[in-house]
């Protein structure tokens, strides 16, 4: 998986797979709708075993441009927590995901709501009305439940998923994923990222520090990225958010410029240190890797995200959607 066709993307050694789901129990999953003028899905992914409510991931989130229209990403950003699994989706089908993740957490936690608080839903989004007739609204709660309960470990990139329908540098864009290892200590450490990319302009676009995209006027960088980051790495939620916001160099190194137009918001959270939601200890102990240790994390970050930019438009088919819209594959 990832990208394997002679290109480099910085220094570091791949995790097995190149997906985020190198981070051990991280979990991935899709449902496609494809049929004429319905191109559009849901990506879901499930943070690590257990309940994500009762013992939560330590999380942050950084806003890059933000143009969107995400839900949930307030109370991450707070508390730096993240206490569900996270789905990917079009702009208009966030209610029906927020609603469906609801359901999801009520159904697995009776507590929820009666004896302690409310539950922060967690959904992103890119706007696929190019290639998908976003007005009809096709993604159904259930669409999102099915993804939640395919999710596993080895998963597809491209036009899949929530990816379905998007666009990356005038090309088919999508899901696309990647890791890293580094060992600190005599511990081998993960960082995965899996994007979902609809954005950039087609002259823009570096491959390797390679231009590669048409020569032509400049188009507007409209759309949107939505960059999730995971380690197993004892990060905690400040340095979590200092790694996050290194994301952007990797976006940068693809040719992104950030349009106005265009949203780019990170989350990343830690598999480790999990946060109990009640504890009758009224101190929390935990370990926490040294500062001096992060850069690698931050060169990680944005190998990761380079390299998930582009894996996404390798990884992409041809699709043709709404009124004979079609967007072309980069790799033929």
């Amino acid at each position: 998986m990832g990208v394997d066709q002679g290109y480099r993307f910085g220094v570091l050694p791949r995790g097995p797979k190149n997906l985020i789901t190198d981070v051990q129990g991280v979990r991935v999953g899709h449902v496609t709708l494809a049929d004429g003028d319905v191109q559009t899905g849901v990506t879901a992914m499930i943070p690590g075993p257990g309940s994500s409510f009762r013992e939560k991931f330590p999380a942050a989130v950084h806003v890059i441009n933000g143009f969107g229209k995400s839900c949930g990403l307030m109370q991450v950003a707070e508390l730096g927590t993240l206490e569900t699994p996270i789905l990917l989706t079009n702009t208009f089908s966030v209610p029906e995901c927020s609603a469906a993740l609801l359901s999801w957490m009520l159904g697995g936690h009776e507590e929820i709501g009666r004896t302690t608080g409310t539950v922060n839903p967690v959904v992103m989004e890119c706007n696929d009305g190019r290639l998908n007739d976003i007005r009809r609204r096709s993604i159904t709660q259930e669409h999102a439940l099915e993804a939640l309960q395919g999710a596993s470990s080895d998963f597809e990139e491209g036009s899949i998923g929530a990816g379905r329908g998007m666009r990356c540098y005038g090309y088919k864009g999508g899901i696309g994923s990647s890791s890293r290892q580094m060992q600190i200590g005599g511990v081998t450490y993960t960082v995965g990222s899996l994007l979902l990319t609809n954005f950039g302009s087609k002259p823009d676009l570096l491959i390797s520090g390679k231009a590669v995209g048409e020569s032509h006027a400049i188009e507007p960088d409209q759309g949107s990225c939505i960059i999730i980051l995971a380690t197993n790495a004892p990060l905690d939620a400040r340095q979590l958010g200092r790694c996050a916001r290194r994301a952007q160099n990797g976006l940068a190194r693809t040719g992104s410029i950030t349009g106005g137009g265009s949203g780019e918001i990170v989350l990343m959270f830690s598999t480790v240190n999990r946060v109990p939601h009640q504890s009758d200890k009224p101190l929390l102990t935990c370990n926490c890797l040294h500062e001096e240790y992060l850069d690698v994390f931050f060169r990680a970050v944005v190998e990761c995200v380079e390299e998930s930019v582009i894996s996404s438009l390798l990884h992409a088919t041809t699709v043709t959607g709404m009124g004979g819209n079609k967007i072309g594959a980069l790799s033929p």
